[in-house]
């Protein structure tokens, strides 16, 4: 049994651009949920966006905690936890679906046809329910995934960065042996994709982009090739190393509209497209190029069809390395020193941790 306090500091969002380290009630599991003692919880990219914002069915302002990469310890069972235990390592997945609409039968949770719909029993972790910014968060099960010992509760962090890889690359039909793969955007997604592309067997992968600090942590990582398109032609630099076929397989993560453009002209015919970048303004894209060029293309919704159980081997065995993606770490009473440095990207940050 753990000796649990009755409150816990937590980062709540008063209003938009308003997050305060506060004390609130350590929450209490019902049913199939678990409390969990919250280790790490890592900074994404649409945190700084919630946190300036707001986000759609967010808990109100004064309560809602964000947060949603995170891990740590079961320290409570609901009464219908099945299948956990106290002490148990787990890394939390934030979406989970209601579990009753046709997509989440079909295995569509991130598209739940209920989203936001508590009643219902949607759940986005750091979204539309509290999150893992505080020191206790509590969880439904279908949300859990166990981190093995072998892995650091701070590296299991970014199960869900890998999750979203994964997802992303089997909507668009997977990476396949001695593909030649070309990854844009050296952001937290594109570097992991990197990686993964390697661990699923891909022959040669480029990664291209804007900043060159970037692109040489992912030659650390397993890009064969980087290109600064800044400074360099990426098609050019495409057309050369495929000997003018173009590429089996683009994974655009950058979210910038040229880069999405350029993704069509790139890739070969009868290649595939995962579009996992996130986008904040309209793309315009050369479909009937897409279309003439038989590309199969496909967006992937955040880390769907239960990744994350699929990415923890690849952290386990080092064929996903987190260390090199990890570049700062903050106490929770410093959390908004911590959005200040992963939003302007202060010392080279690109995953940021936030710890209780």
């Amino acid at each position: 049994m753990y000796d649990l306090p009755k409150s816990m500091k937590a980062a709540v969002l008063y209003g938009e651009g308003d997050l305060r380290v506060t004390e609130r009630p350590v929450p209490v599991p019902e049913g199939q949920e678990v409390l969990v003692k919250v280790d790490s919880c890592a900074i994404c990219g649409t945190d700084p966006k919630i946190v300036a914002h707001g986000w759609p069915n967010h808990p109100p302002y004064g309560e809602f905690i964000p947060g949603h990469e995170f891990t740590g310890t079961i320290v409570k069972l609901g009464s219908r936890a099945f299948g956990w235990k106290l002490g148990d390592r787990v890394a939390v997945e934030p979406h989970k679906g209601c579990g009753i609409c046709e997509n989440c039968i079909r295995g569509l949770y991130t598209t739940c046809l209920n989203y936001g719909d508590l009643e219902k029993g949607h759940r986005h972790y750091g979204f539309t329910a509290n999150g893992g910014y505080a020191e206790y968060a509590v969880n439904h099960i279908n949300t859990l995934h166990r981190v093995p010992e072998s892995i650091s509760l701070e590296a299991a962090t970014l199960a869900t960065t890998a999750g979203t890889v994964i997802y992303g690359l089997e909507r668009a039909g997977w990476v396949r042996p001695s593909d030649f793969v070309v990854v844009s955007g050296p952001g937290p997604i594109g570097l992991m994709a990197v990686q993964v592309a390697r661990a699923c067997g891909a022959g040669a992968v480029m990664l291209s982009g804007t900043r060159e600090e970037r692109l040489s942590i992912g030659r650390k990582v397993g890009a064969s090739h980087t290109v600064n398109v800044r400074e360099q032609d990426l098609a050019s630099e495409v057309t050369k190393l495929t000997d003018g076929k173009g590429a089996d397989l683009v994974v655009e993560c950058s979210g910038d509209p040229s880069a999405a453009a350029a993704a069509i002209d790139i890739t070969k015919k009868s290649g595939r497209i995962s579009f996992i970048g996130i986008y904040s303004q309209p793309v315009t894209l050369a479909l009937n190029n897409l279309v003439q060029k038989n590309i199969q293309a496909a967006g992937g919704k955040a880390e769907g069809g239960w990744a994350l159980e699929r990415g923890m081997p690849l952290i386990a065995n080092g064929s996903v390395l987190t260390e090199p993606l990890i570049t700062h770490r903050f106490k929770l009473d410093d959390i908004n020193e911590a959005m200040d440095t992963f939003a302007r990207r202060l010392g080279g940050a690109i995953k940021v941790i936030v710890k209780p």
